[in-house]
């Protein structure tokens, strides 16, 4: 499918100046009602608002490509609009759009938005076409350009998928490049990385041949012949990939931000040989120096590797566990609470065996992201043996180290088996078969036990006395914390910080004490301030917010009592400095008033669904309406008119 069949005439804008984001997304949304590709115009616009919720699809170069997969996206289409002297569309790297490309696609459709999204990157990485659009006087030329530079790209007949425009084909002599690009959504950079080093190969004379690992799956797939011809790998990714297959060529390791925008310096690279040797054991064998990276950044990148994977089984089982509580009697026995009927015992039985696995996934994948896959089945038994509370003296289970436990064992596991993978490297070649199969998991697991064995008994103890510190906090303290966690929800949205609260939330909730269940309804409610204060800003303080954000505004309703603290992202990008410490104050008093009111949460996510399980539900609900309340006459008071600023 062509670029043109989806982009219809009078899907076209040119020279437009919108005053903002909100005001560019309303100028598309109306294109794509207008052509007659939505079924349902608010809906649509709700779901590109939440994917830039997510992050701006601003990809940089003034290239913004907006999307959304909804059911209320009657057929395919896609629309566009230059923008020459720019608008502000949250680019990463701080400059403003001036082309955009907004494509919308049934919730049925093949990833066909995806597709047509890869095409379009590929093609506007050619930075005199890019410009060339933006330039173009009538909608006849816009059209006639990106006829013209597909049939350049793919062919006369019809464009074909990314895949196809890779240089398979390398020079009979010389450097010979293969290598990986993939990005967390899968869409944008992935294509623009993979592209920018082809380019970048085709100018140098080295052949260059990228395999996409998009949303809609692998494209390009490097063959076991492309990998053996190869003399470098280049792998450009902001996400793990699998690096078993490149066992002994020559790896460096970048970002799709340093494909795009540094290529020609990774060409050089490996035109040089300036690159490790990468052996799967996860081992690196050479003189040049290996990539770096800080302490802090490692230290979050596999903590988040692990809370990443962990969640689903805490969400998922949480939620459930919740249930039986609620559907069961606790007249017919106090002390068996959840399981005192059949239905509810039956719910809690799931969620349990679900919510069980929390521990050892958590450690599990901190272990991979450090040792890649032979750290897997190590970090699982230490998250294990954290849960069970294994001791010398005690194998089958005594004092369980718990999350904080998990954890040690996730990163002591991972560094275990590097250690291991060190060792390794000075046994005969014959024996390289069964390091993965049996020296790793044997000598790990192995040694991961004695690790948790003489840890648990430690942090065992510390669990114990920070539960005794927390049980035992008087009501003054407690509603510190509450402050505390309340505002770090609101800081960065998200971000670190947020993340940082809710990981201590669901550590709290999986003690199954009183005050982990109150740690937990701080948390959440904390969370739900952000998009309700913004939402009752918009409606009283009008005047502090463009047309496009008032109408916007609403939505946030939804996502905060849903718990989507995401939902207030974009207002406080386009105003950071006075909507979050606005958010923060608001989110900080509704935390400390759950913990002062000594409100409870046994689930770690739901927002309203979960409130028949909160315990002291309706002041729960006064914590939430005081704190949105707060937060919106905070905005009130710090953010200037718009007309004004």
């Amino acid at each position: 499918m062509k670029i043109t069949d989806l982009l219809k005439k009078e899907g076209v804008l040119l020279n437009q100046s919108p005053a903002d984001k909100n005001a560019a997304i309303d100028i598309l949304v109306n294109l794509h009602d207008k052509v007659g590709n939505l079924n349902d115009k608010a809906g649509y616009k709700k779901a590109i608002e939440a994917r830039e919720a997510q992050g701006s699809t601003a990809v940089g170069m003034g290239i913004a490509v907006p999307h959304a997969k909804t059911d209320a996206v009657k057929q395919p289409g896609l629309v566009a609009m230059t923008v020459p002297g720019g608008v502000n569309y949250e680019c990463l790297d701080g400059t403003d759009s001036n082309l955009f490309f907004m494509i919308a696609a049934p919730a049925g459709a093949a990833d066909t938005h995806l597709e047509v999204l890869a095409n379009l990157m590929t093609m506007l990485m050619d930075p005199d076409f890019a410009s060339a659009l933006v330039g173009a006087k009538t909608v006849d030329e816009f059209l006639g350009l990106i006829d013209d530079k597909e049939a350049d790209r793919f062919g006369k007949e019809e464009a074909a998928p990314v895949a196809a425009a890779a240089a398979e084909a390398a020079p009979a002599k010389g450097t010979k490049v293969v290598g990986v690009t993939a990005c967390p959504t899968g869409i944008a950079h992935t294509y623009m990385a993979a592209e920018a080093l082809e380019q970048t190969g085709a100018k140098k004379g080295v052949g260059v041949k990228i395999e996409t690992q998009g949303s809609g799956g692998a494209k390009n797939v490097l063959t076991a012949d492309d990998i053996k011809e190869a003399d470098v790998v280049i792998i450009a990714a902001d996400k793990n990939v699998d690096l078993g297959r490149f066992d002994g060529k020559k790896l460096i390791k970048a970002s799709t931000a340093d494909a795009i925008h540094r290529s020609e310096g990774l060409i050089d690279r490996a035109i040089a040989g300036d690159a490790a040797v990468y052996q799967h054991s996860g081992a690196v064998a050479s003189d040049a120096p290996a990539e770096k990276e800080g302490a802090g950044r490692f230290f979050y990148k596999s903590l988040m590797e692990g809370v990443s994977h962990m969640l689903p089984f805490v969400i998922g089982g949480g939620i459930l566990i919740a249930i039986a509580f609620l559907l069961d009697d606790y007249s017919i026995d106090p002390s068996n609470f959840g399981s005192n009927t059949p239905v509810a015992a039956w719910f809690k039985a799931i969620g349990g065996t679900a919510f069980n696995f929390m521990l050892p996934i958590l450690a599990g994948f901190i272990a991979r992201s450090i040792a890649d896959r032979p750290g897997l089945a190590v970090g699982f038994v230490g998250g294990a043996l954290a849960a069970s509370g294994a001791t010398f003296a005690s194998p089958g289970g005594g004092i369980p180290s718990a999350f904080l436990g998990a954890l040690v064992a996730g990163f002591a596991a991972g560094f275990l088996v590097k250690g291991l993978q060190k060792v390794c490297e000075k046994l005969p070649p014959a024996l390289e078969g069964i390091k993965p199969v049996l020296i790793y998991p044997l000598c790990g697991i192995l040694m991961i036990g004695l690790v948790m064995c003489a840890i648990n008994p430690i942090v065992g103890a510390l669990n114990t006395w920070i539960s005794n510190v927390l049980m035992g906090m008087s009501s003054g303290s407690s509603v510190v914390l509450g402050l505390l966690l309340g505002a770090m929800m609101a800081t960065d949205m998200g971000g670190p910080l947020n993340k940082a609260a809710y990981v201590f939330g669901t550590a709290a909730l999986a003690a199954q004490n009183e005050i982990g269940y109150m740690i937990m309804a701080a948390v959440m409610v904390g969370g739900m301030v952000p998009p309700i204060a913004i939402a009752l800003s918009t409606i009283i303080h009008k005047k502090k917010y463009t047309e496009a954000e008032r109408k916007s505004g609403p939505v946030n309703f939804i996502m905060g009592l849903c718990f989507i603290t995401e939902g207030a992202i974009p207002y406080a990008a386009a105003d950071p400095l006075h909507v979050i410490p606005a958010l923060m104050v608001g989110s900080g008093v509704a935390g400390a008033l759950s913990m002062a009111f000594k409100c409870t949460l046994m689930a770690p996510h739901g927002g309203i669904f979960v409130f028949p399980v909160v315990g002291n539900v309706f002041m729960y609900l006064v914590a939430l309406l005081v704190g949105s309340v707060i937060g919106c006459l905070l905005l009130g008071l710090l953010k200037k008119n718009k007309e004004d600023a």
